[in-house]
């Protein structure tokens, strides 16, 4: 347990140069946790805002897989090792859904409301991403008929929430993207396992009660 605390605090931590422990972060997520990684886009060096992929108008610069793809996500550990010694600055990509979690985002500013009206009401939440955007609350895998099935029972979602589930991607802390430093908000709770998530439908309906209840404008970005 006492090396396994030492990974999880490294984990959150930064090198004495500033420069953060990409390589240690992505060994842990794929061989500790079992979440398949992958590098993702490193940001334009003419300008930090932008994406180093193809695209100009990218909306998540840096935030992203471009080469390779999604699908080559993977938990073994030589090939993280390899990717993160040939680019050790490249963001920590998380492929969501099947036996990684999915997630909940929200904008910044309404998720900061919301997690502390779901605070005061004991609800439980897992790990939180955060960037200066968008608040992301990691959840258990779910399918898209799931999915379908939650949303069309609501009277009102949100337009601004999003889902990341089968197929999807988020960025890892401590990556640093085109928009800034990606962080825990929640840090996962020290552990032998992987971090414990909700389901996704405690999230939603708490999610959706608390932006109602607080009145927080959740504009879509």
């Amino acid at each position: 347990m006492r090396e396994i605390l030492g990974r999880r605090r490294r984990l959150l931590s930064r090198r004495s140069d500033g420069g953060p422990e990409l390589i240690d972060a992505a060994l842990t997520f794929a061989t500790e946790w079992q979440w398949p990684v992958l590098p993702g886009v490193t940001a334009n060096p003419h300008g930090m805002s932008r994406c180093g992929c193809p695209d100009p108008e990218c909306s998540v610069p840096g935030a992203h897989p471009f080469d390779p793809g999604l699908l080559t996500a993977t938990t073994d550990a030589r090939m993280v090792r390899w990717w993160w010694t040939n680019r050790p600055t490249a963001p920590i990509v998380l492929a969501t859904g099947g036996t990684a979690p999915c997630a909940v985002s929200l904008p910044a500013l309404a998720a900061s409301h919301a997690l502390v009206a779901l605070d005061r009401q004991g609800m439980r939440l897992g790990p939180v991403v955060a960037s200066a955007t968008r608040w992301s609350i990691l959840v258990r895998p779910y399918s898209m008929e799931q999915l379908g099935e939650l949303l069309y029972a609501k009277d009102f979602v949100p337009g601004s929430l999003r889902f990341h589930g089968e197929g999807g991607y988020l960025a890892l802390p401590p990556s640093e993207t085109g928009q800034g430093e990606i962080r825990w908000e929640r840090a996962p709770l020290p552990g032998s396992a992987s971090p414990w998530v909700p389901d996704v439908e405690a999230v939603v309906d708490a999610v959706v009660d608390a932006l109602t209840r607080t009145g927080v404008s959740a504009p879509e970005l």
